[in-house]
């Protein structure tokens, strides 16, 4: 059986820093795509960033690009997302999703293409 367990969330205020962790278990973690996404009250579940499953290649959307880095350890079968800077507007539930090895860059920002999520860990930032 497939999980990834997020944790981490929290509140934290404008500016502020937070470090969001994603464990997975049942699948072989080292050959998997690793992506984040997060979703706001009514809107689309939104891309955030993606890992090449050998950890060398990193892609981020634009609105986090220079404030967040996703980073991941094949050992302990977990993957980051460093969050600085911190706005108001990143405030979401937090959600890492699994993928197969072949899923390239351009690929990765889109969650159609992830087979494994987790439940979730909300972020709140207040201004």
């Amino acid at each position: 059986q497939v999980q990834l367990a997020e944790s981490g969330g929290g509140l934290v205020q404008a500016g502020g820093s937070l470090r969001i962790s994603c464990v997975v278990s049942g699948l072989t973690f080292s050959t998997s795509v690793m992506g984040w996404f997060r979703q706001a009250p009514g809107k689309d579940r939104e891309f955030v960033a993606t890992i090449s499953w050998v950890g060398t290649s990193t892609t981020y959307a634009d609105s986090v690009k220079g404030r967040f880095t996703i980073s991941r350890d094949n050992a302990k079968n977990t993957v980051y997302l460093q969050m600085n800077s911190l706005k108001p507007e990143d405030t979401a539930v937090y959600y890492c999703a699994a993928g197969g090895r072949s899923m390239t860059d351009y690929e990765g920002r889109y969650k159609e293409k992830y087979n494994y999520w987790g439940q979730g860990t909300q972020v709140t930032v207040s201004s």
